[in-house]
């Protein structure tokens, strides 16, 4: 998984003559949003509560604009900002190892095996940042992950901005193709929001919501 959480035009000669599988995560590998249950876990009960009235003011914003991108960075910079990159990559591996039991959907997992076996370039695409879902994506044996990217200052501590655009929608399709060519070829493709919508109208197999299993 040496392309994973990397830029550029290297992944695609890593794919070459294996057919692409593109699974969002949240949701469709999962039973909740990952990202958010990081930050509760995090947090804790009490600074969980506190930080969600720190946030009010940008959640009724939200509720104007429905800008996730704008909401998800903000919460960013209320749960995470100033934590160092190390302190967080620690974490989100204790969070992936103590969830995982009942977090991971069974029959998500049984298709995520089978396109392995079946020898398929399988590549998580989500919104959530890579830097909390490497770990569960190097525990599944992704061979790629294309996320949305956490920025980090000089000192290395989380800044609450992102590294490009909120990976969702338009922007996974962009991904794919900034990752593996314009002329990609997605022979599947697993998701469960509108936010999947692009992603599986490129894929020559859609799966929507095809997941329900529960640990």
């Amino acid at each position: 998984m040496s392309d994973m959480g990397t830029q550029g035009s290297d992944r695609h000669s890593v794919a070459e003559g294996r057919p692409i599988v593109a699974f969002d995560f949240d949701g469709t590998l999962t039973i909740r949003d990952s990202f958010t249950a990081f930050l509760r876990w995090r947090a804790g009960r009490r600074g969980w509560a506190m930080g969600l009235v720190k946030l009010a003011p940008a959640v009724a914003t939200y509720a104007r604009d429905r800008d996730r991108g704008r909401i998800k960075a903000a919460s960013v910079r209320e749960f995470l900002g100033g934590v160092d990159r190390a302190t967080l990559a620690t974490e989100a591996e204790a969070f992936a190892q103590d969830v995982w039991n009942r977090f991971m959907r069974p029959d998500a997992l049984a298709c995520w095996n089978d396109w392995g076996a079946r020898g398929a370039h399988r590549v998580i695409v989500t919104a959530s940042p890579e830097e909390t879902v490497g770990p569960f994506a190097r525990r599944l044996g992704a061979e790629a992950l294309l996320g949305t990217s956490l920025t980090f200052d000089e000192a290395g501590r989380v800044t609450g901005a992102f590294t490009g655009e909120n990976c969702r929608g338009e922007e996974k399709v962009r991904r794919l193709k900034a990752a593996y060519g314009d002329d990609v070829r997605v022979l599947a493709a697993y998701g469960d929001t509108s936010g999947d919508t692009e992603m599986l109208a490129m894929a020559e197999t859609p799966g929507f919501r095809v997941f329900r299993g529960r640990p």
